[in-house]
C-alpha cells in the first residue's frame, strides 16, 4: 500500500553544511566547467580551452584556491560531429555526472554540482538516490543534482523515446524526486505505486550527511518555477531578455521575484543564479575589441545546427536570445574592464541574484585575470568575504 512519501530536511536548514556556508556570501562564485568541446562559445578564434578532464581538474583547484563557492557540469546528448562547423562544437563531451563527483574527490571545499536528465532511459529514483547519497558521501556534503527534464527533440530519441509534454514532464520530476527525497529520509522501506514509479521495500543507506544532497533545478517556466519551489535549493535561470547586458539588466528583478514567490508559496526559501560569459581586459575599449574579435571568428556552421536544435525545442528559458549570442555564449555577457565587470555583478546581485556560474572564452589565462583584477574589487564593494 502506498503511505505519503517523507522529505528530509534539506543543506540549507543546517546552518553547519558547505551549502549553508557558501550561502552566507553575499555573491556566491560559480565556475561553469567546459566539459565539451568548445565549452560555450561557438569560435575558431584560438584559445586554450580544453575539455579534458586534467584541464577542468586544474581550473577547479584553481577556482578552489581563490575562495569560488560551486563548480558546474552541463548535461546534453549530441550526435555524431557534435553540432558540426569547423570545431565540432561539443562533439567531446565528459558525463558532468562522473566528472563531478570526481573533482569532489580532489577538493576539500568547493561545492560539484552536476546535471542530469532524470527523465532520459532507465533513470530510476532508487539509483540517483543511491548514487547520489554516495557522492555526498564522498564529498562530505559537497555534492548536487542539478535536476533537468530534457527540452529538446532528439535527445530522448537517443534513448529510444519521444519528447513527453512539457509541463508533464514537471509531472513525472516531481514523482521521481519525491521519492528520492523519501529514500533518503530513510524512516522506513518503501514500497510505492505511483503514476510513473514503483517500488517494493526499497531502502537506501547510509542517510545523507546533511538531510540530503544539494538540489538545484534550471527552469524557465512557471512548471519549472514551481517545480524549484518544491524541491530545489538552487534555481539556475536564463535571462527572460536577451544576452546583452545593458538590455536585459532591468527586466532581471521581475524575473528573480517571480522565482522567489513560487518557492515561498510552497513555505521555501532558494537561491538564483544565473550565468554571466566574461570578457574582461585591462580597459573596457580593450574587452570591447575582444570580444569583436571571438565574434568576427564565429563559426557558422555550428551556430546554424544550435540554433536549429533550440528552435526544435520546447523550452520557455530563452525567449529573447538570438543565434548570433551564441558565439560568445553565455546566458548574460558582461564586457569589459575590471571595474565594469565588478560593477555588473554587483547590479545582478542588486537585482536580486545569490550568485553566478562565470563562464570564460579563454578559461585558464581569463580565470587568472578574474581572479586577480575582479575579485579584490567584488571585495571592495562588500561582495565577497
Amino acid at each position: 500500500m502506498t503511505r505519503p512519501l517523507d522529505r528530509p530536511a534539506g543543506p540549507l536548514d543546517d546552518p553547519t553544511s558547505p551549502l549553508s556556508r557558501a550561502a552566507a556570501a553575499p555573491l556566491m562564485l560559480g565556475l561553469f566547467l567546459p566539459l565539451q568541446t568548445g565549452a560555450f562559445s561557438q569560435s575558431t578564434l584560438p584559445r586554450g580551452t580544453r575539455w579534458d578532464f586534467e584541464y577542468n581538474r586544474a581550473l577547479t583547484a584553481r577556482a578552489e584556491q581563490a575562495g569560488f563557492e560551486f563548480v558546474f557540469g552541463l548535461q546534453q546528448w549530441v550526435g555524431q560531429g557534435g553540432f558540426g562547423g569547423e570545431m565540432a562544437y561539443r562533439e567531446n563531451f565528459l558525463d558532468p555526472f562522473i566528472s563531478t563527483v570526481a573533482l569532489a574527490a580532489t577538493t576539500t571545499s568547493i561545492l560539484s554540482l552536476s546535471t542530469v536528465h532524470v527523465l532520459y532511459g532507465n533513470w530510476h529514483p532508487l539509483h540517483l538516490a543511491r548514487f547520489a547519497v554516495t557522492a555526498d558521501h564522498l564529498s562530505g556534503g559537497r555534492y548536487g543534482l542539478n535536476i533537468v527534464t530534457g527540452y529538446a527533440e532528439n535527445e530522448p530519441r537517443m534513448f529510444g523515446m519521444e519528447r513527453i509534454d512539457h509541463d508533464r514532464r514537471y509531472e513525472q520530476a516531481d514523482e521521481f524526486v519525491s521519492i528520492m527525497e523519501d529514500l533518503w529520509a530513510g524512516n522506513s522501506e518503501l514500497t510505492y505505486d505511483g503514476e510513473f514509479y514503483r517500488l517494493d521495500g526499497a531502502y537506501v543507506s547510509p542517510r545523507p550527511t546533511h538531510g540530503r544532497p544539494i538540489l538545484v533545478a534550471a527552469s524557465g517556466s512557471p512548471a519549472g518555477y514551481a517545480f524549484a519551489g518544491r524541491h530545489a535549493d538552487i534555481v539556475f535561470t536564463s535571462s527572460p531578455a536577451g544576452a546583452d547586458f545593458d538590455g536585459a539588466i532591468d527586466a532581471l528583478p521581475d524575473h528573480v521575484a517571480t522565482i522567489k514567490r513560487a518557492a515561498r508559496a510552497q513555505g521555501r526559501e532558494v537561491k538564483v543564479i544565473i550565468f554571466p560569459l566574461v570578457v574582461c581586459r585591462e580597459t573596457d575599449a580593450e574587452a570591447a575589441a575582444y570580444r569583436d574579435a571571438i565574434v568576427a571568428h564565429a563559426d557558422h556552421g555550428s551556430l546554424v545546427n544550435y540554433h536549429a536544435r533550440h528552435t526544435g525545442g520546447d523550452s520557455q528559458a530563452w525567449p529573447q536570445h538570438v543565434l548570433a549570442d551564441r558565439a560568445l555564449g553565455g546566458h548574460l555577457q558582461i564586457v569589459g574592464g575590471p571595474e565594469k565587470v565588478a560593477e555588473s555583478l554587483e547590479r545582478l546581485h542588486d537585482a536580486g541574484f545569490d550568485g553566478v556560474q562565470l563562464g570564460f572564452y579563454d578559461y585558464s589565462p581569463d580565470l587568472e585575470q578574474f581572479v586577480d583584477a575582479v575579485l579584490p574589487l567584488l571585495e571592495k564593494r562588500g561582495l565577497r568575504g
